[in-house]
């Protein structure tokens, strides 16, 4: 049984651990089954992207090498199967960080390839696609292939948020970003309202990092309020990788402790913080990597799981659409821990099917209650929709196939290069009758 980062799909697989060294025989072995075959990392997607419910699932850990490093350009190639927390661990102290880097590090290249991820730089570089160079595949029909921007350049752009669809990535190379610190300058600054927010990244555009935490039970001329925090690298020479030390959420948290209630104490005591108003410097692993302290922080959300909804809206429409979807939040008393508003940039990346684009994003992770919280999730769609936005397939577990289809057009590119043996339960779910709907 394999489960979801959110807990909520748990589907029965055939899994294979991937070795390195062995990984090209295990591969083909996997091709040759009846089943269909996915590629799994280390498990942070939310819903069902990386799970193949039924089929095999090739989990790629074990397949983490550094192959190469120029560490005078900072170029690197190595295992798909490698983390980023691994290669900074490397990396850091020769002068070098990730160009781009979601907010955990605990996820491995090739799962950062196949979703395309993004950060809290997007409006300054881009997705993780731009700093892409070139990518090994294995495909069930054509081998092993090469791709880059000069080479099999249509399946490089389709790889690139691809969701594994593509074939097996075996690895990646990957240009890296110079720094000469292991710290940031950081403000954290009480934002009032939504259009505090739009206000403040407007004079943040200078900065490299900008995000912004939303307590979403705020109503009224509060609507939108939170603390926006920005960041930028500095010089010190300094390049003190981070702590492993971590502590363990122990078991998960009674269904009874997550209500409007308790949401609503947790979200006065994070305003309320010493570090609300915090300006100074900061290691980048608290800064970028802030819930990776706990390990399986996931079990917070007790036993029937959470739901993660990401969308993005065209940044001309994303403060009145922002607007909406927050005072429907407030209405259904369903209030989320974390929720996150992000500026994103003109996009750079070359990945077709890649999230992002230019626009505002709002994610929110909601406790599972049920037929409630997906009557909400509807709704949120449904506001997404009309402003023309779009929602993350990698946080995703229960967007329509109609939906999907309409705010990603390119799928039928997507599908007609998809390896013909490999396969996952969000695209049956997405693209085909029959795949795995979460029931009311």
């Amino acid at each position: 049984m394999v489960l979801s980062w959110g807990r909520v799909q748990r589907y029965e697989h055939d899994v294979r651990r991937l070795r390195a060294g062995r990984e090209t025989a295990q591969i083909k072995a996997a091709f040759e089954g009846e089943a269909s075959v996915l590629a799994h990392g280390l498990g942070r997607s939310y819903g069902d992207v990386a799970l193949n419910d039924g089929g095999c699932l090739l989990v790629t850990p074990g397949m983490d090498q550094l192959i190469s490093a120029d560490w005078e350009t900072g170029l690197v190639r190595a295992s798909a199967g490698l983390s980023n927390e691994e290669l900074l661990r490397v990396c850091v102290p020769k002068g070098w960080f990730l160009p781009v880097t979601p907010g955990t590090k605990f996820v491995t290249l090739g799962g950062a390839v196949a979703n395309d991820v993004h950060g809290k730089n997007h409006h300054k570089k881009g997705s993780f696609g731009a700093h892409v160079t070139r990518i090994g595949l294995m495909r069930s029909d054509r081998g092993f292939l090469e791709l880059s921007r000069e080479e099999n350049a249509d399946l490089f752009a389709l790889t690139l948020g691809g969701l594994g669809l593509t074939g097996i990535i075996l690895w990646v190379e990957l240009q890296l970003a110079p720094i000469q610190s292991a710290y940031v300058d950081v403000e954290n600054i009480p934002c009032d309202s939504l259009s505090d927010f739009f206000r403040l990244s407007e004079e943040s555009k200078d900065w490299d990092y900008t995000v912004m935490w939303v307590d979403c039970f705020a109503t009224g001329d509060e609507l939108g309020r939170g603390i926006f925090s920005r960041a930028r690298p500095r010089s010190d020479g300094r390049l003190q990788v981070h702590s492993s030390k971590t502590v363990k959420w122990p078991v998960p948290t009674p269904g009874f402790a997550l209500n409007r209630m308790s949401i609503s104490a947790f979200n006065a005591l994070y305003r309320a913080r010493p570090g609300a108003r915090y300006v100074g410097e900061q290691h980048y692993d608290p800064f970028f990597y802030p819930l990776d302290k706990i390990l399986d922080w996931n079990l917070l959300y007790g036993s029937k799981g959470f739901f993660q909804h990401q969308s993005l809206l065209p940044p001309e429409l994303g403060e009145a659409g922002i607007r909406e979807m927050l005072h429907r939040i407030a209405q259904s008393g369903q209030g989320s821990f974390l929720a996150v508003l992000k500026v994103h940039g003109p996009e750079t990346s070359p990945g077709v099917m890649s999230f992002c684009r230019e626009g505002v994003s709002l994610a929110l992770d909601f406790a599972n209650k049920g037929a409630s919280t997906l009557r909400l999730f509807s709704d949120l769609d449904a506001i997404v929709r009309n402003y023309g936005g779009r929602v993350y397939p990698a946080k995703d577990s229960r967007m329509s196939a109609e939906f999907f289809q309409e705010a990603y057009p390119e799928w039928t590119r997507l599908e007609a290069e998809r390896d013909p043996k490999v396969s996952s339960s969000f695209w049956r779910r997405v693209t085909e009758t029959g795949g795995n709907p979460i029931d009311d």
